[in-house]
């Protein structure tokens, strides 16, 4: 018999009154979205957005706001790029930097042959001809740097000339991609040297340092052959960034690293197992590194010293503990560092952080009106033993008001990644306490795969998507059926990616547990998917090879695993949803599964959003996902 073991936080307990209402979509889509942009350029303000969707134009509007750094009250502002220090600029005032579409490759027929303007075809010969949502058309992201005087830039230089590289990298780049070294003469950037196919296989992002009197360029991170992303220097000029070590590899133990000098760099962050570095932000004083990794099922505030010193171990320390997640570091005023914060009951909002005790202080409260009206939902840990006898965590949601007495129809929940973490974050789509208000129980197993929990559970999952994971997913929903408030004949199983993938699959091996599920841009066919997808470093690394490679074991293992393979076994009520423009899960998955499942005589729902990529992005689509997705509950589980 599986044990069963229980903590409860002291601050979870379910503040729900007779007098609250309970969460819908529609309240949902009314919440302010807070967004730190900085702080002022003298540190005595916080400067942050809200955007508030607006369903008849489809859209959010967005306002910004300034507020000090020790709280009070926030004042509308039409100019908050100008309130803070422009990064871009370089230390001495004379040159700034940007990023432009360049076109480098001629893809189009329209560009190809210039006697046919209004073409639309495209002609490839390699990979990597649509990226995430979008069709590679020749033009690539370069950086510019132009001299500034008075206010104002001149003609800009391209310093990567002709290459079909991107900097900002693509799909998720932006400006941090590119910085300036404070003695003004060297840009910092981030790229992926290679083309077609090659960028397709591999994940070899390098830092290259370009010298703007010179005009040439240097590979900073050469000699490793990962990731190298997100390059940051403190005032004194040092610069860190986050690097994995393995080719190929997107899931990789990411740490911070450092040079100490031309020859020497220093992995700060190695020693600890269970670290995964999410962000992270230098100090005022240029010592010390305040970052954000996930830790047993949270995001928290970590600082590392000792930076640099090549015979001293660095000290790593936790400032703050609770069931929260620390979703972003704004900056440091006042020796306080202003955060973003969030759970399964608020969404984001701004707090100061005593970096000394690791006391928080709430500064915005944009949403504090309309929770006050809602009732939250009580969450809880609890510890399950797998069948390898391991000890998981799981995130238990119960309604508002819950009785113990009662029964309830309970939701296991799928996370995506498939190596991403299950923390206490607040989304707009997968929404925990939605659920819980209406009237679900909801159990979230921080299953293999999931980095804060050390670097073998992270890397199980890997080359085995049916094997210990999916084991992991029974022992979760098992054990919590085994309480009295949990309804066995009414349990459903929901999840997105991965976890639409983990859908399908415990479709054909969940033996009687669930009697609904619902499959968000699911991998359901391996060898289609395969052949499809966008980044195939990711399917070369997560399969162990291709398929049509007979004498590797390891990869014919893995797509034995395709969820296709156990279709004779579906019989349970399945709803899928699809977006048309997702070429990480592109829309044949989707399509396959509901057609086998309509062909099997199975009920089944096919939601399709031609517009919308992997995830949901506009207002009214993601109102209709909401009400098909609680229509469908109500209608196959209550």
């Amino acid at each position: 018999m599986k044990k069963l073991c229980l903590l409860v936080g002291a601050g979870m307990l379910c503040m729900a009154t007779n007098a609250q209402n309970k969460l819908t979509p529609e309240k949902l889509w009314q919440l302010g979205r807070v967004s730190a942009l900085g702080l002022t350029k003298d540190k005595q303000f916080v400067l942050y957005s809200v955007a508030i969707p607006n369903m008849d134009e489809n859209k959010s509007k967005r306002k910004s706001y300034k507020m000090p750094v020790g709280g009070g009250d926030a004042i509308e502002v039409s100019n908050a790029d100008s309130l803070m220090e422009n990064e871009k600029i370089s230390a001495d005032g004379k040159y700034i930097i940007s990023s432009n579409e360049v076109q480098v490759k001629n893809v189009k027929g329209s560009d190809i042959y210039k006697d046919l303007p209004k073409s639309n075809a495209y002609v490839f010969i390699s990979l990597n001809y649509r990226h995430w949502d979008t069709w590679e058309d020749g033009k690539f992201g370069h950086v510019f740097v132009a001299p500034y005087a008075n206010g104002k830039a001149g003609e800009g230089k391209d310093i990567m000339p002709n290459e079909p590289y991107d900097c900002p990298q693509k799909p998720f780049g932006g400006d941090e991609d590119f910085v300036w070294n404070p003695d003004g003469k060297h840009v910092v950037y981030v790229a992926k040297k290679s083309f077609g196919t090659a960028y397709a296989v591999s994940t070899n992002t390098d830092l290259y340092e370009y010298d703007v009197e010179k005009g040439t360029t240097r590979n900073l991170t050469e000699s490793n052959k990962g990731y190298d992303i997100s390059p940051r220097f403190n005032k004194q000029g040092q610069l860190a960034w986050l690097q994995m070590k393995r080719d190929g590899y997107e899931a990789d133990k990411q740490d911070i690293v450092v040079m100490v000098n031309d020859k020497t760099v220093v992995n700060l962050t190695r020693l600890r197992d269970d670290i995964h570095v999410e962000s992270f932000t230098w100090s005022e004083d240029g010592k010390n590194i305040y970052f954000t990794a996930p830790i047993n099922g949270t995001l928290q505030l970590f600082k590392v010293n000792n930076i640099g010193m090549l015979m001293v171990v660095p000290t790593i320390t936790q400032i703050t503990k609770g069931d929260f997640d620390v979703a972003g570091i704004v900056g440091e005023a006042n020796n306080k560092l202003i955060v973003s914060r969030t759970d399964f009951n608020h969404a984001a909002e701004l707090y100061s952080v005593d970096v000394a005790n690791g006391n928080m202080q709430q500064l915005t409260h944009v949403n504090d009106a309309a929770y006050s009206n809602l009732g939250a939902c009580k969450n809880e840990r609890k510890f399950v033993t797998t069948t390898d006898g391991k000890q998981m965590l799981v995130w238990v949601v119960y309604p508002p008001n819950f009785d113990a007495t009662k029964k309830y129809p309970t939701l296991l929940y799928c996370q995506g990644g498939p190596q991403s973490p299950l923390t206490q974050f607040y989304s707009f789509r997968w929404n925990f306490q939605l659920m819980a208000s209406q009237g679900y129980i909801v159990v979230a197993p921080c299953r293999r795969g999931m980095p804060g929990f050390g670097t073998k559970w992270n890397e199980q999952i890997s080359k085995d998507w049916g094997g210990q994971v999916i084991k992991d997913y029974l022992s979760a929903i098992d054990a919590i059926s085994k309480e009295s408030y949990v309804d066995k004949t009414r349990r459903g199983c929901v999840g997105a990616s991965f976890g639409g993938y983990s859908v399908f699959a415990l479709e054909g091996l969940h033996e009687g547990r669930f009697k609904t599920f619902i499959a968000h841009d699911g991998v359901f066919d391996f060898r289609s998917m395969y052949g499809t997808t966008d980044e195939m470093f990711f399917e070369n690394w997560e399969k162990g090879g291709a398929y049509w490679e007979k004498n590797n074991a390891v990869a014919q293992r893995s797509f034995s695993q395709s969820p296709s393979n156990m279709v004779d076994k579906w019989n349970t009520p399945i709803f899928i949803i699809q977006g048309g423009k997702d070429y990480r899960v592109p829309i044949e998955q989707g399509q396959g599964a509901f057609q086998a499942a309509q062909l099997k005589g199975i009920k089944s729902k096919f939601l399709y959003l031609p517009d919308e990529n992997h995830w949901v992005l506009s207002a009214q689509n993601a109102l209709v996902w909401q009400r098909e997705f609680y229509s469908w509950l109500d209608e196959t589980l209550k």
